[in-house]
């Protein structure tokens, strides 16, 4: 007969198996999660330096691309926005494991669509599938907090911050060098890396929220424009938010037609644009990953929000300006303190609200990031397509940037009003003072 320390012991190794089964799992599902978003920016920006070119295959003229291509950002775009909080809602009702393994294959099966796109039609369908499944961001979120504790949580909304700036980075530069190769040949890939997650997410990744905890699905939830209501209804920061979609309007605006202007002007193809917005993600990868505490620390976040706010002015209008394709890289890596005018912004705003409804806000702030991506495409492809006719050497070619540039300007004036009307101490250089 066995001793009651023997059973202890016997008891206890069992539990210690059961503890590391269900870590290997979660970690399984972590990684799911991680790649699922890595996937989802990837699939964004291998789509970047190739699509607006591709375009060009279906339609007989430069402005007919640069219009058509906007409406297909525009509708990737819309498809986004709607399809965000329905996703997250129903991972709520059945559950964050089949809404996320169905967004993977989703995205896959918009990659094979895009790829073996006969005619415009087919690109549309491929960016209605591909708009709709990449809103999985909201779902993969939940899928974190569901399997980790509150002590590490924060660590773990690091970690996909850290998958989605990857995506961001290495998304274009692939996209551009598998595009120099062939137009189709990102889509591909990106199929295959999309299709081998979903495999995995299906074979090894258990489901995160229990029975008990799931909710049913209600128009609240699944409304986009709830969050917005309650974003534009805060009197206290109102014009910081006027000044956050100024900024988020003109940096889509300037994303959106950035490879057909590239193209245009200076007849770069996907390797060169993949390689330019490469060093745009990893000059704004290194301000907000490394420099930006420091720069807070230095000039605190009301004077990196003016001085970002600034400097992009200067330096969006310089895009439309330049002659040469190697100005562009001078400005892209002049361009520090813009970087970190966006963080520094939600900072504030982030103080000003109460810590209950700070989860609220930065979901309403991403809704309002969203709508960017379908009304600002249209605008800056529609200038572009005005242009297009014009000598490469003409100044007016660079329409849409200026368009940015006084976005910025107008976000500059009203977040000096804001504040100096509370009394905020201000100090810029004199170069960057208003007269």
């Amino acid at each position: 007969m066995n001793s009651p320390a023997a059973e202890l012991n016997v008891v206890d190794s069992a539990k210690s198996e059961a503890q590391k089964a269900e870590e290997k799992r979660r970690k399984a599902g972590f990684r799911f999660v991680l790649a699922v978003v890595f996937l989802d920016m990837l699939g964004i920006g291998l789509a970047v330096p190739v699509l607006p070119l591709l375009v060009g295959n279906f339609v007989s003229s430069p402005d007919d691309q640069t219009r058509w291509y906007g409406i297909l950002a525009a509708t990737f775009g819309l498809m986004q926005f709607v399809c965000m909080p329905m996703l997250g809602a129903i991972s709520d009702k059945i559950g964050r494991r089949p809404v996320m393994i169905f967004s993977t294959a989703g995205m896959a099966l918009n990659f094979l669509v895009t790829a073996w796109a006969p005619s415009l039609a087919w690109l549309f369908l491929g960016r209605f599938i591909g708009g709709a499944c990449s809103a999985s961001m909201s779902t993969a979120s939940a899928y974190a907090s569901d399997i980790s504790t509150p002590e590490n949580r924060a660590k773990t909304f690091g970690l996909i911050g850290a998958a989605f700036g990857l995506g961001f980075i290495c998304g274009p530069m692939l996209g551009g060098l598998l595009g120099g190769i062939d137009y189709h040949l990102p889509f591909y890939v990106g199929a295959i890396l999309c299709f081998g997650n979903a495999i995995f997410g299906y074979i090894f990744v258990r489901e995160s929220l229990p029975l008990d905890k799931r909710s049913s699905i209600t128009l609240a939830k699944i409304n986009p424009f709830a969050s917005l209501f309650r974003l534009f209804s805060r009197r206290d920061i109102g014009l910081l938010i006027v000044v956050f979609a100024c900024l988020s309007f003109a940096q889509i605006l300037q994303q959106s037609i950035w490879v057909l202007y590239m193209h245009f002007k200076f007849g770069w193809g996907p390797k060169e644009n993949g390689i330019a917005l490469f060093c745009v993600g990893m000059t704004a990868a290194v301000v907000q990953a490394g420099l930006l505490g420091r720069m807070l620390k230095v000039f605190g976040e009301v004077r990196v929000s003016l001085i970002g706010l600034f400097t992009a002015i200067l330096v969006y209008a310089g895009i439309g300006f330049v002659t040469e394709g190697w100005m562009v890289y001078v400005l892209i890596f002049s361009n520090l303190f813009a970087y970190a005018a966006g963080p520094a912004l939600q900072g504030i705003v982030s103080k000003a609200t109460d810590p209950s409804q700070q989860g609220s806000l930065m979901g309403s702030l991403q809704s309002l990031s969203s709508l960017a991506v379908v009304v600002a495409p249209l605008v800056s492809t529609y200038l572009l397509a005005t242009v297009t006719h014009l000598p490469q050497n003409d100044w007016r070619i660079g329409a849409p940037f200026y368009l940015a540039a006084i976005l910025q300007l107008i976000g500059w004036a009203l977040a000096w009003r804001f504040f100096s009307s509370r009394g905020t101490p201000i100090y810029v250089p004199p170069v960057l003072q208003p007269k």
